[in-house]
């Protein structure tokens, strides 16, 4: 049940979803409240309020993400009235979910799900990323990034009760189950064709890295904001942002992280840039 509801759901985030005239996509706030499971506006027009000031709390523009119209509602026997309602960014989405009613199973599916997808905007949106020509270059930013995230990642966890170093390695364990159809990380050493030696993240592609990253940032705000306790609760936790990562590839279209290519160790990748940085830096130098 569990499963087809979370299919079911993602797939309705999609659904509801449109597209304006200038290309942007946005959500309908009453059509997501009704797919929040809201029956009453009046009761999501609060979430709306938390979402409005997160939004100003971030330092963003509220009216680029919650802009107010009056949009035309169903009331019975075929007619309609004029009601107030939001267009809703996708950022504006996430800071909703994150608002609403986190019992509802509906809503914790949301907030994976949005969180996921607003992180793959941000990485596409990034200045720095989208400069990388090369597959290569792309590699290494995003291996750097997950780095800094694994970091946090296992202070997150260490709070939540996994001390023990064998205990992450099975906490570690299930986020890459979730992501990787079950796979813990000895089957996907097999399926990729690795041998023992070699790190996993060390031979990922751009794609794959992307997903992994996405995993632990989401994963380490989770463990945080809800304050998940305990070493069960939170290896569930990593195997189901793990599994909600997997599913939000598959809505996309995506190619399933065990199936991706494996690529050239990124540490001959890092030997290779390294003299090129200290060239890069010897010249800036002398130029001063």
């Amino acid at each position: 049940m569990a499963k087809e509801l979370s299919k079911q759901s993602l797939s309705l985030f999609e659904q509801i979803k449109q597209i304006d005239e200038t290309g942007n996509e946005y959500w309908m706030a009453r059509q997501l409240a009704k797919a929040l499971e809201y029956t009453d506006f009046r009761n999501f027009s609060s979430v709306i309020a938390k979402a409005i000031e997160a939004c100003k709390n971030s330092g963003q523009d509220v009216e680029n993400h919650l802009v107010e119209f009056n949009e035309m509602v169903a009331i019975g026997s075929g007619a309609e009235r004029e009601m107030q309602s939001y267009k809703l960014s996708r950022y504006a989405c996430y800071l909703v979910v994150q608002n609403a009613d986190p019992s509802k199973e509906v809503v914790a599916l949301g907030q994976t799900y949005f969180a996921v997808q607003t992180r793959l905007q941000e990485i596409q949106q990034m200045e720095a990323y989208n400069r990388l020509q090369s597959e290569d270059k792309k590699r290494l930013f995003l291996r750097d990034e997950l780095a800094k995230h694994n970091i946090q990642l296992a202070a997150a966890a260490k709070k939540a009760g996994v001390i023990e170093s064998i205990d992450y390695a099975i906490f570690q364990n299930h986020g890459y189950m979730g992501l990787y159809g079950g796979l813990d990380a000895k089957k996907i050493h097999a399926k990729k064709g690795l041998k023992n030696s070699q790190q996993i993240l060390d031979h990922m592609g751009s794609t794959e890295l992307a997903a992994n990253l996405f995993r632990a940032t989401q994963t380490e705000e989770k463990l945080r904001r809800e304050q998940i306790q305990g070493k069960n609760a939170a290896n569930q936790t990593h195997f189901e942002v793990g599994k909600t990562v997997r599913k939000t590839i598959r809505e996309l279209g995506g190619t399933m992280p065990e199936d991706l290519p494996t690529a050239e160790s990124i540490k001959k990748l890092e030997k290779a840039e390294k003299p090129k940085a200290i060239k890069g830096a010897s010249t800036k130098k002398k130029k001063g």
